[in-house]
């Protein structure tokens, strides 16, 4: 859509000064047009690349497309295309990951992150030469995967020398919606412009078709430029109601209508050359030019330019739709049989592309066909290595459909059923398992699979669904099962997520049982999954080492495969470290409607939240997981997050609400047996009381979850409120269960288990020592442990509880320092209640007030969290790879952080964060 005339565009003086500013402006710069159909962000996003060039920007320019809205990365193929030469500049890592996301290499698909860094690191060495701007129309149609990267990208441009504009239609939901960026309203023209545009582009109109045009068009410049010659054709022998007809009809639907006659116009080979390009994606408007040769290229379609419906790109010279509209039009008109043998025809020109050639291959086939249901299959197995359960469940129901062999078909049917239930699509698994006529609704795996993901999803039916899969799991085994087949480990990994929501250890001992009968049957992720869901305490020795080695093995990641991993890796308080993978993908999950991944995806980024101290975040995303939950009727996944919002609630003194959030859970989930949740419930009841200093309470809470001296046999709390049941009877004078609680932990290895266990296993040592010297090395220890900047809330109990002891052991002035950063920790992420409880030890020890240095008081969270890690000797790398941060912006961070400080090295960090006035 073009609204200028003769280079002078009308009515967009405002959007023009703002795209002239941003242009102009130094740095990199991100800006999002957004507007309706037909509205001209097109020709705004023209003028902006025209201004750019004028100014000897190198511009790149590329479109999303309906077609390509589900292929993982095809967007950022279009943009980082004619930059590939730039590539071999790059690190031989930077270079792994593009070979990775673009199908040219094995390895483990990067995290957004590290793709995001990649493509700035890319895009800086193209801008090397000249400053580069990225154009971008119909963002709305961008592959997931590449939204997410470009946003991360559009999020870190200042200090480079690249810009992106971004048009996105205003109808449309996309992944750029929230996505964080600047965003420039494009809206329909004024009366007084919509009149200037039609005058000068359209002279000398009859008064009543002038009228009627402005009145249909309400101000959208695409329908002021392309409704004149259609109506005028019509107008001669009807009236304005026969003609017309219009009221009430959306105005894109009266420009397919508009441009239906034109198409119906032309010849049968020019019409199916249009319909093969447009099925292909080949771009539209003055943005979307053929981004790579893998996309098809019309030829003989002259008469179509002629008539208004194609443009030429100025810089490959292949012909361009000229409107979206016009492309969505070509497909509309086409007959089934037309539209069958396009694809056929595409199907061969991408058959080296797995995902594109299989779309075009089940599109076009009618009668069962073994080859082509295959492709299928492999382009679902695809699709779920690189995100997208919906297109995967697809395509495989659709590889069903055409297997000629009844039990590849009921296979196919039963693999789609699997990834519908995993990703929470219970009402299409349902519909697949009573589709397959080749075995009985009761009988196939895949029945039993979906009839589990139903009790327990939306009943919180734990014991039903035990029953099921143990019977199906058996059944299997009994029948001489040989090889860890996809079915069976299918069943044994839904059994461990059934018995982790259980929480009882007859049901884990029955399931350790059970597979202990399979032997090699279970493979080595299934036998983590069972050792960190079910008991740490127990198990849970090296299961962090077998974590960490098992995401680094990960080859064909499957989205559950990060999901199940993460979950071991939070048990085991080592969630930090993978939560790149989780922010790599869950956007994606949630949008694809994978909701039970995505959902368990968030819940997980919380947990890292808490334990980080960024609780904010936390309760953000705490709160975006119950709305989604709420809304697609989930119950266990919306008591779940109510769980974790109440363990939150709890945390920060807000003692009501984590109460409230307590009753409700704990009222759905006892009846049901939902051990997980009853134990979280009651740990809500510890957190609140301790946080306003109700001891007694919080004990009785805690011996809830563990009696004192020992640790509840799978109760994954049991050893999570190791602190909070010390400190609870440390207060109520109940000193002998507190020290045989901590000697406990001790020589049940925690310590050795997972990092918090070892700061908290300390910090209950410390607190219960009758013995001077032991208690001084405890709280050495747990002061000093590496983990300490990872659980800054634990880490400052435990100086909580030291700068009391030395108070009443060395004096007031020994204990203002480890009371004050006790004390700043808490306030810095939201303890108010355990903040004034510092405070007042403060006045005790003889400071009025917290008074941090104003240099500390000047740092934000994110820095501060940076500089203590720093402090603690970690390298920007490691920090990076905690924070999800590049190591870039981490040096980033330490440059603004030194001057704050007072400092010019690394090495005075530690010295400058404990530098407290008052502490002389």
């Amino acid at each position: 859509m073009v609204e200028s005339v003769v280079g002078t565009m009308v009515g967009r003086e405002r959007e023009q000064g703002v795209l002239a500013e941003f242009v102009a402006a130094p740095g990199g710069r991100t800006l999002v047009l957004r507007g309706d159909t037909g509205v001209g962000k097109s020709a705004l996003l023209a003028h902006t690349a025209d201004l750019a060039a004028a100014d000897k920007n190198a511009v790149i320019r590329a479109a999303g497309v309906e077609a390509e809205s589900d292929l993982p990365f095809a967007g950022l193929h279009q943009f980082l295309y004619p930059v590939m030469p730039h590539i071999d500049r790059l690190d031989e890592g930077r270079r792994r990951v593009f070979d990775v996301v673009f199908g040219r290499g094995d390895g483990t698909p990067p995290s957004v992150m590290t793709l995001g860094i990649a493509v700035l690191d890319l895009l800086a060495s193209a801008a090397a030469e000249a400053p580069l701007l990225l154009v971008l129309d119909d963002g709305q149609w961008f592959d997931t995967a590449s939204t997410e990267v470009f946003g991360f990208v559009g999020r870190r441009l200042t200090g480079s020398a690249v810009k992106l504009v971004v048009g996105l239609r205003s109808e449309v939901v996309s992944g750029f919606d929230t996505a964080a960026l600047p965003e420039l309203p494009v809206t329909t023209l004024s009366e007084a412009a919509s009149e200037q545009l039609l005058d000068q582009r359209h002279p000398g109109l009859d008064p009543q078709l002038r009228r009627l045009v402005l009145d249909e068009a309400q101000g959208n410049p695409l329908a002021l430029l392309e409704l004149p010659p259609y109506l005028r054709g019509g107008l001669a022998g009807r009236n304005r109601k026969e003609l017309f007809g219009y009221s009430g009809i959306p105005l894109p639907q009266r420009l397919h209508q508009v441009y239906g006659a034109r198409i119906e116009a032309l010849g049968a080979a020019e019409r199916a050359e249009l319909l093969r390009g447009a099925l292909d994606g080949v771009g539209a408007g003055t943005a979307g030019g053929r981004a790579h040769g893998a996309r098809y290229r019309m030829a003989d379609v002259d008469e179509a330019a002629a008539c208004g419906l194609l443009d030429v790109d100025p810089l490959g010279g292949d012909f361009l739709f000229r409107h979206p509209l016009v492309r969505s039009t070509v497909v509309q008109l086409a007959t089934p049989n037309e539209r069958r043998a396009a694809h056929a025809a595409l199907a061969l020109v991408h058959r080296e592309d797995v995902e594109r050639r299989a779309t075009h291959l089940g599109a076009s086939t009618v009668d069962p066909d073994e080859q082509v249901a295959a492709a299928l299959e492999a382009a679902a197995d695809s699709a779920t290595r690189r995100g997208g359960a919906l297109a995967a469940v697809a395509w495989l129901t659709r590889a069903a459909e055409l297997s000629e062999d009844r039990d590849e078909r009921s296979r196919r049917l039963g693999d789609a059923a699997f990834i519908a239930g995993h990703a929470g699509l219970l009402d299409q698994a349902q519909q697949l398992v009573s589709s397959d006529t080749a075995s009985g609704p009761d009988e196939s795996p895949a029945s039993v699979v979906t009839a589990a993901y139903v009790a327990l999803y939306e009943d919180g039916d734990v014991r039903s669904a035990q029953r099921q899969v143990v019977t199906a799991v058996e059944r299997l085994r009994d029948g001489g099962a040989r090889e860890p087949g996809e079915v069976l480990v299918r069943l044994v990994n839904l059994l461990l997520a059934i018995d982790q929501y259980a929480g009882d250890a007859a049901a884990w001992e029955q399931t350790h049982a059970l597979l202990g009968s399979l032997g090699h049957l279970v493979p080595a992720n299934s036998r983590i999954y069972q050792d960190a869901w079910s008991d740490v305490v127990r198990r849970g020795a090296g299961a962090a080492e077998r974590v960490d080695r098992a995401f680094t093995e990960l080859r064909d990641v499957e989205p559950w495969d990060v999901t199940r991993l993460s979950v071991a890796a939070y048990h085991l308080d080592t969630l930090g470290r993978y939560g790149a993978h989780l922010r790599r993908i869950v956007d994606r999950e949630l949008d694809t409607g994978a909701m039970t991944i995505g959902v368990t995806m968030l819940h997980l980024i919380m947990l890292d939240r808490m334990a980080a101290g960024d609780w904010d975040e936390a309760e953000r995303t705490g709160q975006r997981a119950l709305e989604l939950t709420e809304a697609h009727r989930h119950p266990l996944f919306a008591h779940h997050t109510r769980a974790y919002l109440g363990q939150l609630a709890g945390l920060r003194g807000q003692v009501d609400r984590a109460r409230e959030l307590q009753a409700v859970v704990d009222a759905w989930a006892r009846p049901r047996g939902v051990g997980f949740l009853t134990q979280i419930a009651d740990a809500i009841g510890t957190t609140a009381a301790l946080s306003e200093g109700d001891y007694e309470s919080a004990y009785l809470h805690a011996i809830g979850i563990t009696a004192p001296g020992s640790f509840q046999p799978c109760a994954h709390q049991a050893s999570r409120t190791l602190l909070d049941l010390v400190e609870a009877a440390v207060h109520t004078g109940r000193t002998e269960q507190a020290r045989g609680h901590a000697v406990a932990a001790r020589d049940a290895g925690l310590p050795a288990i997972s990092p918090r266990l070892a700061l908290i296993t300390y910090g209950a040592l410390a607190m219960t020592a009758t013995d001077g010297t032991e208690a001084d090395e405890m709280y050495q220890r747990a002061e000093t442990h590496p983990a300490g900047a990872d659980f800054p809330f634990e880490l400052a109990r435990v100086r909580l509880a030291h700068g009391i002891r030395l108070r009443h052991t060395q004096g007031r002035k020994a204990a203002r320092h480890t009371l004050t950063l006790a004390a700043e920790t808490f306030e810095r992420i939201g303890a108010v209640t355990w903040t004034e409880r510092a405070r007042a030890e403060l006045r005790v020890a003889g400071t009025s007030a917290l008074a941090p240095a104003a240099h500390l008081a000047a740092l934000t969270w994110q820095e501060r969290r940076i500089a203590d890690l720093a402090a603690a000797g970690l390298t920007n790398k490691e920090i990076g790879e905690r924070m999800h941060l590049s190591p870039r912006t981490v040096s980033s961070h330490l440059y603004r952080v030194f001057p704050k400080l007072g400092i010019t090295s690394r090495a005075a960090l530690r010295d400058a964060l404990g530098k407290i006035p008052g502490d002389s």
